[in-house]
Order: C-alpha cells, then sequence, then structure tokens
C-alpha cells in the first residue's frame, strides 16, 4: 500500500470513528507524525493533502520543515515531543502549535519568546495520566492549578490538553481522565489517540489525534 493509501485509510478510518461516536464529520483533525521521515518521504503526504504535521525533536524539524512549509503554504506543525527551555526560541519560532507544556519552566520561557518573536503559538498542557516516571507531563491532580497559573499569572493562552497512555494498558480510562480534566478546566481541545488506539480515542472525544506509522510506515 502507497503511503497516499494509508493516508486515505487513516482519514477513512477517523470518519468512521466519528459516526461511531455519533461526533459531527470533521470533528476530528488528523496530525501525521513525520519524526524520524525524511522530507523525501513526507512530501507526498503533504501532495495527497495533509496539512498538518507533528514532531518529536526541535532539532530535527529544523533540519526538514523550513523547506517544506515554504513550499507548501498552509501547513501547521506541531511539537508533540518534549521541550528544553533552551529550545524555546526555536521551538516558537518553527511550530504552530506546542502541545508538551508541563513545568512552570517552559511556561515562562514560552511566554517570553512568543512577546519577543511577536508571535502567537497555540499551546497545550501535557498530562501523565499514568503517572509514568520516565514520561513527560504534568500529575493528573496538578492539571487544573498549572492552567491556572498558565493563564492567569504568565498570561499564556492554554487551548487543550495532551496525554500519551501507559503502552501496556487500556487507553479508554486514560482518554475519559483526560476528557474530564479538560471539562474542569474550560478547555475543549483534547489531543489524544495514535495509531494503535485513535478510534477509540475519538470515542472519549478527541479533537486531534496524533498517527505516525499507519501513514509512514514502520521506523
Amino acid at each position: 500500500m502507497q503511503v497516499e493509501e494509508r493516508l486515505d485509510d487513516v482519514l477513512s478510518r477517523i470518519r468512521q470513528a466519528e459516526t461511531s461516536a455519533n461526533r459531527k464529520d470533521g470533528s476530528v483533525s488528523l496530525v501525521a507524525v513525520s519524526k524520524t521521515f525524511a522530507a523525501e518521504a513526507i512530501r507526498p503526504v503533504i501532495a495527497a493533502g495533509q496539512r498538518v504535521f507533528g514532531e518529536n525533536r526541535v532539532q530535527e524539524a529544523q533540519g526538514k520543515w523550513p523547506a517544506l512549509k515554504t513550499e507548501t503554504p498552509g501547513i501547521a506543525l506541531h511539537l508533540i515531543g518534549p521541550l528544553q527551555s533552551n529550545k524555546a526560541a526555536d521551538a516558537v519560532a518553527l511550530f504552530d502549535v506546542i502541545e508538551t507544556i508541563d513545568r512552570e519552566k517552559i511556561a515562562r520561557a514560552l511566554a517570553a519568546e512568543m512577546a519577543r518573536q511577536g508571535k502567537a503559538v497555540r499551546l497545550y498542557v501535557q498530562v501523565n495520566t499514568g503517572l509514568e516516571p520516565q514520561k513527560a507531563g504534568i500529575a493528573p491532580e496538578q492539571t487544573e492549578a498549572f492552567v491556572r497559573l498558565c493563564r492567569e499569572t504568565i498570561g499564556i493562552p492554554i487551548e487543550g490538553l495532551m496525554c500519551i497512555p501507559p503502552a501496556d494498558e487500556n487507553p479508554g480510562p486514560h482518554f475519559a481522565l483526560l476528557a474530564r480534566l479538560a471539562g474542569r478546566c474550560g478547555l475543549d481541545r483534547l489531543s489524544m489517540g495514535m495509531s494503535g488506539d485513535f478510534d477509540v480515542a475519538v470515542a472519549f472525544g478527541a479533537t486531534s489525534v496524533r498517527v505516525g506509522s499507519a501513514i509512514f510506515g514502520t521506523r
């Protein structure tokens, strides 16, 4: 199966999941995760009409996306991997959405860079729903207070929450938890679900799903 066919298949599955969950057609957007893939592998996906992409590392994205974004206007690039404060300037310059805010230092660094560069980046808070020590994200019980800190004290506009459930657990309860937290925070954007579970995420209210291997193939 060619990459264009795999993209069509994923989009079709998203639409089917929307229908099954009694959700409006088009209410879930696809973030095509292009991490580790070179520009040559990404161009056919862009040519097929995909305009939203996700990358894990700032440095890797810098090596391919400035040229790709110049070639095709209208691309939205999401940072979906952990961000270090010393990369905040580069992240604000390149990315349109940063999904992985999980501590005050990063929030303040991004606020300063957005002000300095005069650029409004869409921001999400990453929640470590499984409390996994090796994984980034703020603890669920700290989420409401952290979102308030970002909005009211630091002055950055958080628009949603993101999570990556533990690989060996049923993702449903984690997606349900993220949806509850978003409701308590007054947020309506949920980034959750990957290649193996995005249909479940749609059922629990995901507004965007992050799919890589089902489109680009194995890494």
